[in-house]
């Protein structure tokens, strides 16, 4: 007969040591959670042999007394909480009590500390599973703690420890979460007794370029974002600094790192729309919310969390990013109508207001289709400038005053092989993926026309007819609702042909039978109902990359100033449906080096 028994104190917690430490990486970030949650304002991390041999973390916090040394090394001991109301509204970063009890389960762990009313520190020493007595020890105000040899009692936990560099690079990761979280705090990480990193004490934005790095902060959006209960700021960077793999992605709560499915998943829907296949948004969010409404006593590792209210916070995280990805930097002034102009101060090149020029109504007709029904955005206003030339009577390029900023797209120079199209602005060179550029436009005005439920329908003056399979005929006469909605009208002829009479206005110049085809194949695939919620922006890309302009379509110079203009004036412009780049520009200094010009 089998007898149970309870198990020993030491056997306890190396059990609890497997879940909580993993690896040197694991021992420190508990060990900063403490320092933290101390109150420390100087924090200086000390390893050797990427934390295997040693882990030392000394901090200027309030210190632990004396007699309480032992009880931090005891499991379930702490100062954090004491009733169940203080677990569910936890503000500190531990709380669960475990952590010291484990890692000296595991390793040779000195424990130093000093309060402030003390004549001088004391210290504890456990070895696996003896612990000293506390004896007088040599240390300023705060605490250190000295983990040597971890998992020298278990070597088969050792053995699935990787190389030095890449347990140095996951300690240098926990550092950083922690670096971000707490800017207003100095660190210093050393490694093998050389200074890896010293971040001194600063603002947000300053601390994330410190970690991210310069070229991220110029690439990034700032988030500042208020509802009810909520706040979340940070910077999350534009799609074309987009990653091949997770490893920038920092999102925290309550100053928490977290791991979540529904914060990741809201992140992901908001970088939807201009994010190139398997490519990951970067960014550094930061969101405030009631310690009430947040439950972080999930795992032992505590970056998991759970939320009261999940729809509401998707929802909130969600808009608060895709509104700043939508129009990144627009700036409207007082006196002129929203949305009228974009500017774009994290770029140098484009700090300056953009001049507006007027633009006529027929190349918009033209290069566009039919504006009727849509949104403002579809216009640019007109100025009364003298400077101002009428792009139908541009036979040479713009030449704008200096003293008055050109668009940030500039103004057109010709074509590239009938896809591209080469622009100047004041700063050098654009090039501008021209069907891109207005499968983006396209998309955006089938958006907002749907949103407002007024999708604008051009008769077709000549009806198209064209062949069809049994499955698109089927589709056709059980789902009129649902193509009217999209802007479409068409019939059945026969058993095997169809004939469309009606097509969104925006694209009445697209290849009337290709497009058809295609919306009745997404509707075939996901269902009207579908089509027209879950799947509907995948339709209205489908829908805009058939009406987008083509290759080799040869433009007038009008035109292209057109479609540059349009470009400046509509949301997430500066990458296509698919996530790829719209253009890019090249500065007279960069062409200057190019062909050695004053060398």
């Amino acid at each position: 007969m089998t007898t149970i028994k309870p198990l020993p104190e030491l056997l306890i917690n190396q059990i609890a040591a497997g879940e909580v430490i993993e690896r040197p990486a694991s021992a420190l970030k508990e060990i900063l959670e403490n320092s933290i949650d101390a109150g420390a304002r100087k924090v200086t991390v000390q390893l050797q042999q990427g934390g295997v041999k040693q882990i030392r973390v000394t901090d200027d916090g309030s210190g632990i007394a004396k007699d309480e040394l032992s009880l931090a090394l005891t499991r379930h001991s702490t100062s954090k909480i004491s009733t169940l109301d203080d677990l569910q509204r936890i503000n500190s970063l531990g709380f669960r009590g475990e952590a010291l009890a484990s890692i000296a389960a595991v390793s040779r762990l000195t424990l130093s500390s000093r309060e402030a009313a003390q004549e001088h520190a004391w210290q504890i020493q456990v070895d696996g599973a003896t612990m000293s007595q506390p004896m007088p020890a040599a240390l300023g105000e705060g605490t250190s703690l000295d983990v040597h040899d971890l998992y020298f009692n278990i070597p088969a936990r050792r053995k699935f420890l990787k190389s030095e560099a890449t347990e140095f690079a996951h300690c240098d990761e926990v550092f950083k979460r922690i670096a971000l979280s707490q800017p207003d705090i100095e660190l210093q990480l050393q490694h093998n007794g050389k200074v890896r990193r010293h971040l001194r004490a600063t603002g947000l934005e300053q601390r994330i370029t410190a970690i991210m790095g310069e070229e991220f902060a110029q690439a990034a959006i700032r988030i500042d974002e208020h509802s009810t209960g909520l706040a979340l700021q940070g910077m999350v960077a534009l799609p074309a600094y987009a990653r091949s793999t997770r490893d920038a992605q920092y999102f925290f709560v309550n100053s928490r790192f977290v791991s979540d499915k529904l914060i990741a998943h809201a992140l992901r829907e908001a970088y939807r729309d201009v994010l190139h296949l398997d490519r990951y948004p970067v960014f550094v969010l930061f969101l405030q919310i009631d310690p009430e409404a947040v439950d972080v006593n999930v795992h032992p590792t505590k970056t998991e969390v759970r939320f009261r209210e999940p729809r509401a916070l998707h929802h909130f995280i969600f808009h608060a990013v895709d509104k700043a990805l939508a129009s990144p930097n627009r700036e409207s002034k007082p006196d002129e109508p929203a949305q009228s102009v974009r500017s774009y101060p994290n770029f140098p090149q484009f700090n300056k207001t953009a001049q507006r020029a007027a633009q006529p109504d027929s190349f918009y007709r033209t290069l566009f289709g039919s504006q009727a029904g849509l949104s403002p955005v579809a216009a640019v206003p007109m100025v009364a400038d003298a400077r101002a030339v009428p792009f139908e009577n541009a036979a040479h390029p713009v030449q704008v005053d200096s003293e008055q900023d050109t668009h940030p797209l500039g103004f057109a120079l010709g074509q590239l092989h009938g896809v591209y199209i080469l622009a100047q602005n004041t700063r050098g060179l654009v090039v501008v993926d021209m069907h891109a550029a207005h499968e983006r436009i396209m998309y955006e005005q089938l958006k907002q026309a749907l949103d407002i439920q007024h999708l604008a329908q051009q008769t077709l003056l000549i009806p198209v007819t064209f062949q069809a399979n049994e499955l698109e005929v089927a589709v056709v006469e059980e789902n009129q609702e649902a193509l009217q909605q999209l802007g479409f009208e068409m019939a059945v002829l026969s058993p095997n042909a169809l004939v469309a009479r009606a097509v969104p206005a925006v694209l009445q110049d697209a290849d009337i039978a290709q497009l058809a085809r295609a919306i009745l194949q997404e509707i075939r695939e996901y269902g009207a109902s579908q089509v027209l919620t879950a799947k509907r922006n995948e339709t209205l890309a489908t829908m805009a990359c058939h009406g987008a302009v083509r290759a080799n379509r040869q433009l007038t110079l009008g035109e292209m100033n057109a479609l540059l203009r349009k470009m400046e004036v509509t949301e997430r412009s500066e990458q296509c449906n698919h996530g790829r780049p719209t253009w890019f520009e090249t500065s007279l200094m960069e062409l200057d080096k190019l062909f050695m010009r004053g060398k």
